[in-house]
């Protein structure tokens, strides 16, 4: 299973022609992949509201993973190791990972945040390719953990 971050959707839905885009819709055929709850409400946030239904419903075809009681432990004991090796984490970022984690799932994401989360050993990232992966900091949504 492989859980896709919101960067790769809007990276598909930017340039739905080539690799990237070509690899998740494979992906989402084969039925490999999981929809974190932050994720699916980063993405309703940016859909329009002509197109929101049809968009949920697409989206309903996809398992949703929910942050439970151990998700937040999970996070509450990443955040002391991240913080002792000079990492801070968006909320949504640790959330993402921990869902992955737990369900012992890959995460696919261009967010380079989530290379420094495989670098902790915190979770493995999903390898397309290296041309498919280009390290971006989405602008304005790191907040501090």
């Amino acid at each position: 299973m492989i859980v896709v971050d919101t960067s790769v959707f809007i990276e598909a839905n930017r340039r739905p022609l080539g690799p990237l885009p070509d690899t998740l819709r494979s992906l989402l055929d084969a039925d490999e992949v999981a929809l974190a709850l932050p994720v699916r409400l980063e993405l309703t946030a940016g859909v329009s509201r002509a197109n929101r239904n049809v968009f949920l419903r697409a989206l309903s075809a996809l398992p949703v993973l929910k942050p439970t009681e151990d998700t937040w432990d999970l996070i509450e004991r990443w955040i002391p190791t991240a913080a002792d090796r000079g990492h801070r984490f968006a909320l949504a970022d640790l959330t993402i990972a921990a869902l992955a984690h737990e369900i012992d799932a890959l995460v696919w994401s261009l967010d380079e945040d989530f290379a420094s989360l495989e670098t902790l050993g915190l979770i493995h990232l999903y390898a397309s390719s290296p041309a498919q992966r280009p390290a971006h900091k989405p602008p304005n949504r790191r907040s501090k953990a």
